[in-house]
């Protein structure tokens, strides 16, 4: 090979490769100058959805331009920890804090009523709430006492009134289906900053508008403070019992029982 020819072609590919530089040199100074130096974000991963958790599968780190920085975004993924979205975020938008809240009273709990149903709120004691040991995410059955005639014993009766009911609070204690504990941030288990269980006084439910009035209805005028029995999550059984009278208890001493009332019923 000619070593003079293979020498210009040496400077000339050296002189190309300068020549690019100085070109992308001279384009980075020109954007930077118009938009701003690289900076770290937080962008959405995936969809999420309202009122998702948001942990370090569903978001990830990326650069973009200063002058492309929403206000309020998020630079690394431990400042997004234990917040759930207040509204939908999509695929490669930005985290901002107006976007994400932390779980609890701050959520709302209008978010979390699904569409078509209402939320009622009852007064509950230990008794009736098994112990203050339900939660919200919770699911129950609604029990309450209904009398045909004030002061008739052998026409009360205990009714199963709702099945399956979802709990959405208990007292100021809200979440929607958020755990507990176990949510990852990188290498880390966090605990949330709620509490399983909590002093309360009343359960607000999640029910269709005519079970609103049903339960509303039985509280006012039957049962002030119906019962609530604990269900699993998983058992969507309805069962539909009938209803408890005070011949249902007494089993063999029934006959003497309605003996009993008819000989009352007479004087």
């Amino acid at each position: 090979m000619n070593s003079k020819a293979f020498t210009l072609a040496l400077v000339i590919a050296g002189f190309s490769m300068f020549m690019v530089y100085s070109y992308v040199e001279d384009q980075t100074k020109v954007m930077t100058q118009k938009y701003g130096l690289m900076e770290t974000v937080i962008v959405a991963k995936n969809d999420i959805n309202e009122l998702e958790l948001i942990d370090d599968s569903k978001v990830m780190t990326t650069t973009v331009p200063a002058k492309f920085l929403s206000p309020g975004h998020f630079k690394t993924v431990r400042e997004l920890e234990n917040t759930v979205a207040t509204v939908p975020i999509l695929k490669g938008e930005q985290i901002t804090k107006p976007r994400v809240s932390y779980p609890g009273q701050k959520t709302g709990l209008s978010r979390q009523v699904s569409n078509g149903y209402r939320a009622v709120a009852i007064l509950v004691d230990d008794r009736q709430s098994v112990g203050k040991l339900i939660k919200p995410g919770d699911r129950v059955d609604v029990l309450a006492k209904i009398e045909y005639i004030v002061g008739a014993k052998d026409r009360q009766i205990t009714k199963t009134i709702l099945e399956d009911v979802l709990v959405l609070s208990t007292g100021f204690n809200v979440s929607n289906s958020i755990p507990l504990i176990g949510m990852k941030m990188g290498r880390e288990i966090k605990k949330m900053n709620l509490s399983t269980y909590e002093r309360y006084n009343t359960v607000s439910l999640e029910v269709t508008p005519f079970q609103a009035q049903k339960l509303t209805h039985v509280v006012k005028y039957l049962d002030p403070k119906p019962f609530l029995s604990l269900r699993n999550n998983n058992d969507k059984q309805i069962v539909r019992s009938q209803a408890t009278r005070l011949y249902d208890i007494l089993g063999e001493d029934k006959a003497e029982a309605i003996e009993y009332f008819r000989a009352k019923g007479k004087k």
